[in-house]
Formats: structure tokens, C-alpha cells, sequence
């Protein structure tokens, strides 16, 4: 997929859908001043239900809200503005993360921010960035399973003791490249991530900070046996296989479990729609990156 930095704003904003962290009764006076901010521009706010219990007010069904609104609202940390673009991603529609949390990597609108920046979503003063995701293929010799990992997926082991081997197998069309043995990981684990989930556990684990718009997967070996054993940055075109004889627990985006016993490999490659997300105009990655790392401070 070819990745874009300002993909097309919807043609008109009629509704918004919204979802809250959980356990979060205290953001309802957010949810009220969201819902005065957008019914200025004549636009009907709706919650999900989960989330309209915590607000107690009325709700919608998930699946017909994010198939009705024109934009999809998440209020709450990214786990949350994560849950949201994962639930709704069939449905792709453009999202928008306000922060309630403390990192903030997605969700760059914060809750002091709310009505200044419907204001600009209605001058257009605003963009949606494309950020890709993986597509995950869970293969065994009935079923595929098949999943999308917005930040990343990791090979765990299932206990605290011992370590567990996995075998990765990589090819490439534009490379030339059949499948081909790339490499056996042997230690705590393996994350593949995409460059948004980059500042994520990959960075936690040792792995590079990858610019958010770049097309490319990362392999990450978690505290390998073997210190020869580096992270590595393949291109968007590369399709990568992962199997194990050992028990071996895959998480996706901190938040999907499955065990690797009951699959016979699992495929991971880019798939060819991403996400779209809603930023200020003026969003700065690498002034993020300095804010949140607390980079150049003394």
C-alpha cells in the first residue's frame, strides 16, 4: 500500500460516534462539552454502549455507529483510541484520539483542547494521516484466522521460565526473494511492529523509533540468548511466516491473546488499507518524540 500524509477529509460531517476509557465515570463532563462543541455545527454525537454505561446516557450499537457516523471520537489514553481503530477498522473511518491519558503517542488532542479543535475540524484547518497495519494470518490445517494488529504482535512465552525458540521464514516479490529461512529468535520472545507501535514495547525492548508514515515491518528479538541478535527494519513488500514447536503465547496490540499450539504458523504482512487517523495540522512527529521522551533535556 502506498502510505499518504494527507488522505481526502470527508465530504461532510453530519455524526460522531464516541467511545471512553473504561472505568472512566469522571470524563462524562467531557463527553458534554464534546457534544455542545459538535452540536454548534449541527452534528449528533452517539456513544457506544459499553461507553454509554459509564457516560449513563443513551447508546448505540458498536457496529451500527461506526457504520452510521461520518468521524469516530475515542476519549481516553492511546489503549483506547488502539481498541477503537481496531473495533471500527472495517468500517474506515477517519478517528480521532482525544488525550485523557499520560503518553499520548495517538492522541495529540488534549481534554482542555476539545472545543478549539472541533472549531478547526470545521474550518478545515485539520488532517488524516493513513497509518498502516498489519494483516495476521493465524494458519492451522482447518481454519485461517485472520486479524489486524494496529501496534504490534508478539511472541511471548507462556511462563516465566526458560526461553522459547521461533523459527521465521521471509519472501518478497520485488526482492526476488522465495520464502526463504531468515532467522531462528531463541530468548524471551519476538515483537513485529509496525512504525506506529514503533515507540511502543519495540522501543521498550531495544528496537528503533521508526517515523510513523514509513511502509515497513520491525522485528524485534526480546532479551535474546544470543546478543548477535539485532532488531531489523524489512520493507512493506515482505511477507513474514513465524512457526515453533514450542508453546509460545501471541498477543496482539497488547490486547488479543492466542496460543501458538493450536496454529500451525502465522503469516504477518502490511495490509492494503491503513487507518485513518485525525491530527492537528501543525502535529510535529519529532516535536512529539522530544515532548513524550523528554529529549534534549538537561
Amino acid at each position: 500500500m502506498r502510505i499518504t500524509h494527507n488522505s481526502k477529509k470527508p465530504e461532510q460531517i453530519k455524526s460522531a460516534g464516541l467511545v471512553v476509557r473504561p472505568k472512566s465515570a469522571h470524563l462524562k463532563k467531557h463527553y458534554v462539552v464534546l457534544k455542545n462543541a459538535l452540536a454548534k455545527y449541527d452534528v449528533k454525537l452517539f456513544v457506544g454502549q459499553n461507553s454509554a454505561k459509564i457516560l449513563d446516557v443513551e447508546a448505540m450499537d458498536e457496529d451500527e455507529m461506526y457504520e452510521l457516523c461520518d468521524i469516530l471520537i475515542s476519549i481516553g489514553g492511546d489503549g483506547t483510541l488502539l481498541s477503537l481503530s481496531r473495533s471500527s477498522y472495517e468500517f474506515q473511518k477517519p478517528l480521532l484520539g482525544i488525550n485523557a491519558g499520560n503518553l499520548g503517542f495517538l492522541t495529540d488532542v488534549n481534554l482542555d483542547e476539545i472545543e478549539s479543535f472541533i472549531d478547526k475540524i470545521f474550518s478545515g484547518n485539520y488532517r488524516i494521516d493513513d497509518r498502516m497495519v498489519l494483516k495476521v494470518e493465524l494458519i492451522s490445517k482447518t481454519d485461517t484466522k485472520k486479524l489486524i494488529a494496529f501496534n504490534d504482535i508478539v511472541f511471548s512465552r507462556p511462563t516465566i521460565e526458560g526461553m522459547i525458540n521461533i523459527d521465521v521464514f521471509a519472501s518478497s516479490k520485488r526482492a526476488a526473494l522465495p520464502r526463504h529461512h531468515l532467522n531462528s529468535y531463541y530468548g524471551d520472545g519476538l515483537i513485529v511492529s509496525t512504525p506506529t507501535g514503533s515507540t511502543a514495547y519495540n522501543l521498550s525492548a531495544g528496537g528503533p523509533i521508526v517515523f510513523p508514515l514509513t511502509e515497513a515491518l520491525i522485528l524485534t528479538p526480546i532479551c535474546p540468548h544470543s546478543l548477535t541478535e539485532r532488531p531489523l527494519v524489512l520493507p512493506a513488500d515482505f511477507e513474514v511466516e513465524f512457526s515453533s514447536k514450542d508453546e509460545i503465547i501471541i498477543v496482539v496490540d497488547g490486547q488479543d491473546t492466542y496460543n501458538l499450539k493450536f496454529y500451525d504458523s502465522v503469516k504477518i504482512m502490511i495490509a492494503n488499507r491503513g487507518i485513518k487517523m485525525i491530527h492537528r495540522k501543525d502535529r510535529n512527529y519529532f516535536d512529539v518524540l522530544k515532548q513524550k521522551l523528554h529529549w534534549g533535556s538537561k
